[in-house]
């Protein structure tokens, strides 16, 4: 199993919204992808900005690839979040899973 961990920032003003296009538009579609096992939201907020930690579970790299296009490094952005985000990470990190221990 294979973790893709990427990061994105938004202002406090707009971490609701990026929140909930995250739930009702980027995971869904995500649920779609062939070899996709779900995943987390983590929010973390500062008196500055908020900072969204977004990991989700593939059954492969190739089902990454399904998702992210050959160049799997690369963040894939919606285009209505991109507007959301102040800055973000241009690259995503790929985990080999070698325990989980989540109930």
């Amino acid at each position: 199993m294979i973790a893709r961990h990427w990061r994105g920032w938004t202002t406090i003003e707009n971490a609701g919204a990026y929140e909930a296009l995250l739930k009702s538009t980027v995971l869904p579609a995500l649920r779609l992808i062939e070899g996709y096992c779900g995943g987390y939201i983590l929010r973390y907020e500062d008196p500055r900005e908020v900072e969204f930690a977004v990991i989700n579970f593939f059954e492969s790299l190739d089902a990454v690839k399904r998702f992210a296009g050959s160049d799997c490094t690369a963040p894939v952005f919606e285009p209505d979040a991109r507007k959301l985000l102040s800055r973000a990470d241009m690259y995503a990190t790929h985990y080999e899973v070698v325990h989980n221990s989540v109930a």
